[in-house]
């Protein structure tokens, strides 16, 4: 570890806002490149006189910071980590940078299961593998499957899953949502997804770092952003176990039209749920014992 004093931290990063970007991402910067926790960063600020620890040396996080504001790449994609919920992931440009948003589909799980939940689940486009693990460590007693249609995307769900759920039972699998886990089809009990789900023509209107550097694969999801949606539901029916959930993460616009196609196909107890912001961003159903 580094030892660096208040003065000399808080005249680094004065400077660094000069060239641009919110003290908000930079302290997030901090945090990730240098293991400066917000909670000493604060202690620094009320006394320059105090002094802090760091891991890396200021000058390197100033070469990141400088490579993001004249990119606009990912600082998750510079550093190579992203929190999310209770850890860590590595996260490269293969796969969507996991969102926070994203978080509630564990909730929703939870509120269906306990921790004594024994059963099979799985994790369609598990990207990075954000939902796997959390599922993992969760459920322990559970059995559970990530697919992927990416090879490098799924290389980067092993390890993840091998750093932060290592006693875990999950399989992984290279394939198109359902289709490999096709032996399982019937027995699963809990499938959550967060596909693909913006219509195509909106890409372009992202904003730079995610229409730039973020996988169109993982964000495109056809002319009217269903096309992958319509798939995992469609199969749901045949995959589910009799009471088994499924929860699919949308659009913010989708929730109506999502909900309608799983009671189209016969999925029972649609509901839609909220994200952070009030958005209905979640729909779930229930395959029925009949």
């Amino acid at each position: 570890m580094i030892e660096v004093s208040g003065e000399k931290l808080l005249s680094w990063r004065r400077k660094q806002l000069e060239y641009g970007g919110s003290q908000k991402e930079l302290d997030w910067l901090l945090d990730m490149s240098a293991n400066l926790k917000w909670e000493h960063l604060q202690k620094v600020y009320l006394d320059p006189n105090k002094s802090c620890f760091i891991s890396h040396p200021l000058h390197l996080v100033s070469c990141i910071w400088k490579t993001y504001l004249s990119t606009k790449e990912p600082l998750q994609y510079l550093v190579g980590r992203c929190p999310w919920r209770d850890f860590e992931l590595e996260i490269n440009s293969s796969a969507l940078i996991p969102r926070q948003e994203t978080e509630r589909i564990v909730d929703l799980a939870l509120d269906k299961f306990d921790s004594n939940f024994d059963g099979i689940w799985a994790d369609l486009g598990t990207g990075s593998g954000a939902l796997a693990i959390s599922l993992a460590r969760n459920f322990p007693k559970a059995n559970g499957h990530a697919v992927d249609c990416c090879k490098d995307v799924l290389d980067l769900a092993e390890r993840n899953l091998k750093h932060l759920a290592p006693n875990s039972f999950v399989e992984l699998h290279l394939g198109d949502w359902w289709e490999p886990i096709n032996p399982w089809w019937g027995e699963l009990n809990l499938v959550v997804a967060n596909p693909p789900y913006i219509p195509s023509r909106l890409i372009s209107k992202l904003e730079k770092k995610v229409k730039n550097f973020e996988p169109h694969l993982a964000l495109s999801g056809g002319l009217d952003g269903l096309f992958s949606l319509r798939k995992i539901i469609e199969y749901s029916i045949k995959g589910l176990s009799k009471n088994g959930w499924l929860i699919v993460e949308h659009h913010y616009d989708q929730s109506e039209t999502v909900c309608n196609l799983m009671s189209s196909v016969g999925l029972k107890d649609v509901d839609f749920s909220l994200d952070f912001e009030n958005v209905r961003r979640f729909s779930i159903g229930r395959r029925p014992i009949d």
